[in-house]
């Protein structure tokens, strides 16, 4: 008798989660690329308003993860996708129309296209209501946003869980995950194009719209390995390994814990606290690398995203991120010498916590070229994404199946709480940073033109000048021949200073929460 081969379909249906991840990823980065050069000259928005609303994200973000696992928990795998992707799809189209919503709002003018919003906002003379009305219009469309994007991850961890067995998750994840590496990738190559060619507003369509050609592929090609009809029984056996190993070393006469899988339930374990604060500490540095290095380039370097510079350097940072495979691999390799599966990972996310110390010299070794933090900050990601993935991997090494959404929804909104503060401060620091620390011909910003300084002035003398925050002031005297030295690249160092240290610190809680491999059983 011939012995059956595995089949490989399991590999399609990772296809899939790679490609939903991506497409995630796309959404959420539409607004970083358009922001600075495109909708903050329309809406007035300083590095705080975009500060303000990027960390809102993180905060719906977290709370929309908290809850999505469990949803997809009680949902189960399928629908719960499809629900997931099919909100953040109609947020993301969403976002495309604030401008016709804050034209409406200011000027009474709603059935307008997208150009004869701009000609009505930009006739507002209030320019803090402009401010204020559009921001929150953003929000509400983040929050779309950010509930739909929240179910990604805990239905992808437990679509891994359900098709790999736990040798194999690490290499699984870290090519989904690897999506948002591409999605990241492909945002600076496409869209400030669209958003120069037909409008920011266009990108925010165009791209929204993929979700839902992703949602005919999953209908269509997902469905339960054990009844699949492309699962031939050989990989099925290959899928279901560890439960048949787990139930061939039970004890048959021994009571089987029946602990429900809620919230409160799994916050009862080390293991949950130490997923969580890996996430916390953590999380924030990618969303801050994924948010910030358009804004960062432009403010520091003065390259734009829709310059070629821009669009190569942020495509290079990205692309130095798919060295994150090697975050599945590595785990693996010290599981085949004999280690068990947490160990191993532990060891490899000891391992990555060290790369991101380079983030340190980015700033120092920027005067050389802005491919030197370009290069350094795209190795500190690629760090990222490989801990990711393992991080990620230690929920299905230690908790049963029916628990991974929920627990990996918890962790995700600890790493929302994370990015809230830090997306937060930073456009509270950058401001700071560029009204307090910047120079002009060699004397303080804010000595040589106090009226900045005074809430009661600062409006007045920005609309006197033609300007709209400090960042467009300090442009206007640059071009008029004064030499600046603008203090936002402090913010900057302070920022990295916290990214490159962020893992040690993690690793280090984590291995005191939980020493050692300790499965929980519910």
């Amino acid at each position: 008798m011939i012995e059956q081969k595995a089949g490989k379909f399991r590999w399609t249906i990772c296809a899939l989660l790679f490609f939903a991840t991506t497409v995630n990823y796309l959404d959420r980065q539409v607004l970083s690329l358009t922001w600075k050069d495109f909708i903050s000259p329309e809406f007035h928005w300083t590095n705080n308003d975009y500060g303000l609303i990027t960390a809102l994200f993180s905060i719906f973000y977290a709370v929309g993860m908290l809850f999505a696992g469990r949803f997809i928990d009680i949902m189960d795998t399928k629908k719960g996708f499809l629900w997931a992707i099919g909100i953040w799809s109609i947020g993301a189209v969403l976002h495309a129309f604030c401008g016709i919503a804050t034209s409406g709002i200011l000027a009474g003018e709603w059935f307008v296209g997208f150009e004869g919003a701009k000609e009505a906002i930009a006739k507002v003379h209030d320019v803090a209501r402009v401010v204020n009305v559009s921001v929150v219009l953003f929000i509400f469309a983040r929050f779309v946003l950010a509930i739909g994007e929240a179910g990604n991850f805990p239905a992808a961890i437990k679509t891994t869980a359900e098709y790999f067995p736990k040798k194999d998750r690490a290499l699984a994840t870290s090519i989904f995950n690897a999506g948002s590496t591409i999605g990241a990738l492909a945002a600076p190559l496409t869209i400030p194009v669209i958003a120069k060619w037909w409008g920011w507003e266009m990108s925010f369509i165009i791209i929204g719209a993929l979700g839902f050609v992703w949602m005919g592929f999953w209908i269509f090609l997902y469905d339960k390995p054990e009844v699949h009809p492309k699962v031939n029984e050989a990989e099925l056996l290959y899928i279901q390994q560890d439960d048949i190993l787990e139930a061939q070393q039970a004890d048959p006469n021994a009571i089987q814990p029946e602990g429900k899988v809620t919230i409160m339930n799994c916050l009862k374990y080390n293991q949950t606290w130490a997923f969580a604060v890996g996430k916390f500490m953590t999380d924030g540095v990618w969303w801050f690398f994924l948010f910030w290095m358009p804004a960062y380039l432009s403010s520091v370097y003065g390259i734009k995203s829709s310059d070629l510079n821009g669009q190569l350097a942020l495509f290079v940072l990205y692309a130095i991120t798919l060295l994150s495979i090697i975050g599945g691999w590595l785990p693996s390799y010290f599981i085949n010498k004999g280690m068990n599966a947490y160990a191993g990972r532990m060891r490899a996310m000891l391992i990555f916590a060290f790369f991101p110390l380079l983030v340190l010299l980015a700033q120092p070794l920027g005067h050389i070229s802005f491919w030197v933090p370009t290069i350094l900050i795209g190795i500190g990601a690629a760090a990222h994404q490989s801990w990711s993935a393992n991080i990620f991997s230690t929920v299905g090494d230690m908790f049963p199946k029916k628990a991974i959404a929920t627990v990996t929804g918890i962790g995700g909104l600890a790493g929302g709480l994370g990015s809230f503060f830090i997306n937060i401060y930073s456009g509270k620091l950058f401001d700071y940073s560029e009204k307090n620390w910047s120079l002009v011909d060699g004397e303080s910003l804010l000595t040589k033109y106090p009226e900045i300084a005074n809430p009661a002035t600062k409006a007045a003398f920005f609309e006197q000048h033609g300007v709209a925050n400090i960042e467009e002031f300090l442009k206007q005297l640059a071009n008029n021949g004064a030499t600046i030295v603008n203090g936002i690249d402090k913010g900057y160092m302070i920022v990295f200073s916290f990214c490159a240290v962020a893992y040690l610190l993690a690793w280090f809680i984590m291995k005191l929460l939980v020493p050692k491999m300790k499965p929980v059983k519910l």
